[in-house]
């Protein structure tokens, strides 16, 4: 969880500092308030502190705000975009803003002055009384009957794409909207289909009790509530080859949305519905891809073609098999009587041992053509070389010798 976590306020950070995206574009506004987010096309140690109430947009003109760094206190107003500049602060010096709105005192997290480029902070004002009002309008809402409506999907409707080991995964964050001001019955559950190749498909953590999926189906149950119901989960998607054309249809329409890849091995992201898309680097230095697009009505498909994949570990799948057929083999064996000789325990073994020699070759060729890194072939051999000395430890034990083509010789 703590990782995920991080993969998406990393994101949401990138995502917000795009100098390219529209104001409505900006994530949430809790998720933003009091962060640092850098500002390249600003001048080399400018920061500017913008001060909203509530929401981002509506804007607070004439606030003084301050700035404190290198023992020096700064002050400057807001304009009418609720923006304060400081220019021309020391760089690589810690600082702190500050400012009072109606006696709430809005402190963010102490940032560092850059030495090339700017940062932008926002202050949000009013934030828990919003969140207040939100929940006694919703329990108002929850006490009215449902009406006829529909459901989009809104600005915080993200699909963030990482590798762990071999696997691509998906996460996706859904926002699904009710503009209405009371719940909203849409006819039915919303359901959205996940691409054919997904698999291990789950809800995360933080998504209402009305979520769920099946296979690839993920279903939330309605009636929607006014505003925002937000659904997360995540899946692994199997492909073959260094190439993968990656459709998710939409089953209603969406207002914003925006996607993010990791870029590892010189991974190439394009899309369609995505003419422009821009590298973007988190604090610890991991790369992705990272795109948006113009709203899509009901029924149409975001297409993500996908070159230069590292080829899929096929070492998960092959345990998975071989601890299958090992629980088949004991069930037999016990319904059987135990009859299986000896001999055929033995040839089981070397089938097993055949298999992952052959799992082994695959590695070394994979390596010799450079379609694997260093550190994932090292982490696949590790795991076959284990699961070998295994089995021939089994292969001693049956048989009392060491079997012939085995030892230091294969491990090596």
């Amino acid at each position: 969880m703590k990782a995920r976590t991080f993969i998406v306020g990393a994101v949401l950070l990138l995502l917000a500092g795009r100098g390219a995206l529209a104001q409505n574009n900006m994530p949430a506004p809790e998720l933003i308030h009091g962060k640092a987010i850098p500002a390249s096309e600003l001048p080399n140690g400018t920061v500017t502190v913008r001060v909203v109430r509530e929401s981002i947009g509506n804007n607070i003109a004439g606030q003084q705000v301050t700035v404190s760094v290198g023992g020096k206190t700064h002050t400057a107003a807001t304009d009418e975009a609720g923006r304060a500049e400081f220019r021309d602060l020391p760089r690589g010096g810690e600082a702190r803003a500050e400012a009072v709105v109606g006696g709430e005192r809005l402190v963010p997290d102490p940032f560092a002055v850059p030495t090339a480029g700017g940062l932008r902070v926002i202050l949000v004002a009013n934030l828990a009384a919003a969140a207040e009002r939100r929940k006694q309008e919703e329990a108002v809402s929850l006490a009215e009957a449902p009406v006829k409506g529909v459901v989009v999907l809104g600005a915080g409707t993200r699909i963030v794409g990482d590798f762990q080991s071999d696997n691509l995964r998906f996460f996706y964050d859904l926002d699904i909207v009710n503009n209405a001001r009371t719940r909203v019955d849409i006819g039915g559950p919303f359901v959205l289909d996940l691409p054919p190749a997904a698999v291990s498909a789950e809800i995360r953590d933080g998504s209402p009790k009305s979520a769920s999926i099946e296979g690839t189906r993920l279903t939330v149950s309605g009636p929607f509530n006014p505003g925002t119901t937000k659904v997360s989960l995540i899946y692994e998607l199997r492909y073959s080859g260094h190439e993968h054309a990656f459709t998710q249809t939409w089953p209603v329409a969406v207002q914003e949305w925006m996607v993010a890849v990791e870029r590892v091995n010189d991974v190439r992201v394009s899309s369609p519905q995505m003419p422009q898309m821009e590298e973007r680097r988190t604090d610890d230095g991991t790369v992705y891809m990272v795109g948006s697009g113009a709203p899509m009505a009901a029924g149409s498909s975001l297409t993500l073609q996908l070159s230069n994949l590292p080829a899929q570990s096929g070492v998960a799948p092959t345990i998975a098999v071989v601890v299958a057929l090992s629980i088949l083999g004991l069930g037999a064996w016990l319904a059987f009587g135990g009859r299986k000789t000896e001999a055929d325990a033995r040839n089981a073994l070397v089938q097993r041992r055949e298999a992952l020699l052959g799992k082994l070759e695959d590695l070394e060729r994979s390596r010799r053509a450079g379609s694997i890194s260093e550190e994932r072939y090292a982490g696949r051999r590790e795991r076959l070389l284990k699961d070998l000395e295994q089995i021939y430890g089994e292969l001693d034990d049956a048989t009392g010798t060491t079997p012939r083509g085995g030892g230091e010789g294969i491990a090596a």
